[in-house]
């Protein structure tokens, strides 16, 4: 990829709209000091000295694509809590649109973290993750309709709690669908194999060998075309930690069929024959990062940015490559942080020259 290529497509996403559907949180982190253990448990006492309210989950996907300068619309449950109101005070206060955020009982979903010299000492959770309530899945439906209609590409940020349940995702890739628009999906375990028709699929390498029970090897790639097969997606973005990423996609990369389809709608080819006759091709993507020093939220970055390129009108190959670079910066901020498209473009020129 060249820095023009590179900057011509980070100048496109700041004019593009993203639907982001999943579970939105909001993180917590209070820093202080240790000076003593507590009198009445063999734990230390933290002296809190100050307290930072951050965007988290699928929260935290918008967040990243605002930074891009593109526009986005989250659709997300929250509680009528003081938590919910502080995201969706700091989500109006970024420009993020707001009216698919649905209402409900239960508590937003808070992770407060105890800090003790950018050491964390410990993570409190508040969250009800049951499915959420078919009065809210309605809600949910409602919201998807109209924001994916005003979309140029679509996330689906999954968290377990409660928000991507079967009918919330089938309407969501359905939509995007006839739209015409990519679909990003991070997936958890509860609804793995219900993401059929996704443009890329990103889970860590340990999600996919839970779910299919088996190791994944990408040095003897044999058994990866009945993956894609199962999964029912175009393209599959196992990410590896410090090993970087790699893609792994049909011969063709999951471009546009004979008939002017793409694979994994309505005009795909049967995917058992598809996995006979074409050949898989797998790239490797190292990591660029210099220095990791948390790696609270560099997935969210990364499905913000696959699907910002994706909607520029980037390859899946290029859109990974771009969304390396950008994690490689998220990792070397402190907790879920943001990426400037300026930051990838100094990591890129600092990682070519």
């Amino acid at each position: 990829m060249t820095r023009q290529r590179l900057h011509s497509l980070l100048t496109k996403s700041a004019n593009l709209r993203i639907a982001v559907v999943g579970d939105a949180m909001l993180d917590v982190y209070l820093r202080g000091d240790v000076d003593r253990v507590s009198p009445e448990a063999p734990v230390p006492v933290v002296r809190v000295r100050d307290r930072k309210d951050a965007l988290g989950g699928a929260a935290n996907v918008a967040q990243n694509v605002t930074a891009l300068g593109a526009r986005v619309e989250l659709v997300a449950v929250v509680g009528k809590d003081d938590a919910g109101t502080r995201l969706k005070q700091m989500l109006i206060a970024m420009g993020g649109d707001t009216r698919g955020l649905v209402q409900t009982a239960r508590p937003t979903t808070t992770k407060t973290r105890v800090l003790a010299r950018s050491q964390q000492l410990l993570r409190v959770d508040e969250e009800v993750d049951s499915d959420c309530l078919d009065s809210e899945v309605e809600a949910l439906i409602a919201a998807i309709d109209r924001a994916v209609a005003d979309a140029d590409a679509l996330v689906l940020e999954d968290y377990n709690k409660g928000v991507l349940v079967a009918p919330v995702i089938a309407r969501a890739i359905a939509q995007a669908r006839i739209k015409g628009i990519p679909v990003v999906v991070d997936p958890k375990y509860h609804n793995f194999f219900s993401y059929k028709g996704a443009t890329v699929f990103k889970p860590n390498r340990r999600e996919l060998e839970a779910a299919l029970g088996a190791a994944v090897d990408l040095e003897h790639p044999d058994a990866l075309p009945l993956v894609l097969e199962r999964l029912g997606v175009e393209n599959l973005l196992l990410t590896l930690s410090e090993k970087g990423m790699a893609l792994v996609q049909t011969a063709d990369g999951g471009r546009k069929t004979e008939d002017g389809g793409r694979r994994g709608g309505e005009n795909r080819r049967s995917a058992t024959a598809k996995a006979k006759t074409d050949a898989v091709r797998i790239d490797r993507i190292p990591t660029t990062a210099r220095e990791v020093y948390d790696v609270v939220g560099a997935g969210d970055t990364v499905t913000a940015y696959l699907a910002a390129m994706l909607a520029a009108g980037a390859t899946p190959l290029e859109a990974a490559v771009i969304a390396n670079y950008a994690a490689g910066v998220e990792v070397g901020k402190l907790g879920a942080a943001t990426v400037s498209p300026a930051e990838v473009l100094e990591a890129f020129d600092g990682h070519t020259s």
